[in-house]
């Protein structure tokens, strides 16, 4: 059974968008605010092949009349899929979204009573716009970054709030998990702040209900840490088979700020992701770990950037991706160092593992350096399985499919090893092995 308020008029009109518009209940910033993104959404244009960013990535297939905009409310038996990043994970609170709605917020009351605000980032924002203001705003990903960004900076609806106030220092996880039905949408914001000298664990993931349901999702995650504060993150991607997924990440950090962030990426028809890290206070460190697992015909783009914008940071990137049938992955890297970041210590790398003649993984490093005093590398492999390797098993009694399992996981394993509560590690590993067929 349906709720009595349905969702906004379908497609993308100026219509529609001032009937989602109408069932806000926001500050007038917010509202202004929406409304120059949106006139930035309806004056741009879908990206094509024939710019740079977009070459390897095809969407002409996509059709953004099919969906609607967010949803007032959610159905009333919204199904929500268990988390696997929170299997066996004591949590001190967690926050769940269905199509873009918020469903339910649930905080420690200890922790609540040190001031973190946990939870539907639309029900905070009404009651602490002043606080939220200038990271929904100045610290945002700008609406004009592309049309993708233009849309969600318009319509973001069911997103998640984490505010750590100064000094308090989590040692609990939180579960921020965003769900979407059959034929669904999300445009959640993902909003993480933490303050000086602050310390958090936050678990997030997406997930659709079926594993081959359809979908869109415009997403974006803002991540802003003030000086000397310490994230561990890990975001999950585990949508339907059928869903688009089109997302702008972005995590700031000031002096001595350090941010250790796992991306697992398994769902998804086609995958578009623009991932940045701002290091922009003096000694700020930050470590990126991606995991990516593709079958069928999926398709999955991450671009990454490492901007040392201040002196004596260091970043390290690590993305590996294990591809199958004709599945295809592409990863743009970049480390930029501004004139004023001396000192710099910048790697990247990306290694790929071919479970068929037919995958296919475009790998493309880059650097683009002003200043004299840096140390800065990076590395890409792209390589099939060892024939070697599985005859070596199956003389121990392994099956083949046994053997192709247990070579993908040994070449996840350094990520994995990365990623500090057991159980979260163990959750990324089987779904990944359970997704592993024979090796062609």
């Amino acid at each position: 059974m349906q709720a009595t308020e349905s969702r906004t008029p379908t497609g993308i009109s100026e219509s529609s968008f001032h009937a989602f518009l109408e069932t806000r209940q926001e500050p007038p910033w917010l509202r202004d605010h929406r409304r120059q993104a949106w006139r930035i959404f309806s004056e741009g244009h879908w990206p094509n092949r024939s710019e740079e960013e977009w070459a390897r990535t095809d969407i002409r297939l996509f059709k953004p009349d099919a969906y609607g905009l967010p949803r007032t409310r959610a159905a009333a038996d919204s199904a929500v899929p268990q988390a696997l990043l929170a299997a066996g994970v004591t949590l001190a609170g967690q926050s769940t979204a269905v199509d873009s709605v918020a469903q339910s917020n649930d905080l420690s009351p200890e922790w609540a009573a040190r001031g973190v605000l946990f939870g539907s980032l639309d029900q905070w924002v009404q009651s602490h716009g002043d606080l939220l203001r200038p990271y929904l705003t100045d610290h945002a990903v700008p609406a004009a970054r592309d049309r993708f960004a233009a849309w969600n900076a318009a319509c973001w609806s069911g997103g998640h709030l984490l505010y750590v106030p100064r000094g308090v220092c989590l040692h609990e996880p939180l579960l921020a998990l965003s769900a979407m039905s059959d034929g669904g949408v999300d445009f959640g914001h993902l909003l993480v702040i933490l303050e000086e000298g602050a310390e958090a664990t936050l678990l997030s993931e997406t997930a659709s209900v079926g594993s081959s349901d359809n979908g869109l999702h415009c997403g974006v995650t803002t991540i802003c840490l003030q000086p000397g504060a310490h994230l561990r993150f890990v975001s999950l991607q585990n949508w339907g088979s059928r869903t688009w997924h089109f997302a702008h990440q972005r995590a700031t950090l000031q002096r001595d700020a350090s941010l250790q962030w796992t991306l697992g990426a398994l769902g998804a028809r086609l995958a578009k992701v623009n991932q940045q890290v701002l290091l922009q206070g003096k000694g700020a460190e930050c470590q990126v770990n991606g995991v990516m697992f593709t079958e069928d015909r999926q398709h999955l783009s991450y671009h990454t950037l490492q901007h040392h914008q201040a002196p004596q940071c260091r970043s390290d990137f690590l993305y590996k991706s294990a591809l199958q049938d004709k599945s295809h992955t592409v990863w743009r890297g970049m480390i930029k160092v501004d004139r004023e970041a001396q000192q710099t210590d910048g790697y990247q790398r990306n290694d790929n593992l071919l479970l068929s003649h037919d995958a296919r993984a475009d790998s493309i490093p880059g650097l683009e350096i002003e200043a004299d005093d840096v140390r800065c590398t990076h590395g890409s492999t792209t390589g099939r399985v060892n024939e070697e390797l599985i005859f070596y098993a199956r003389c121990r009694g392994f099956t083949r499919r046994e053997a192709v399992r247990l070579i993908v996981t040994g070449f996840f394993q350094q990520v994995l090893d990365r990623i500090t509560i057991e159980s979260v590690r163990e959750a990324l590993g089987h779904a990944i092995a359970r997704r592993v067929r024979e090796y062609d």
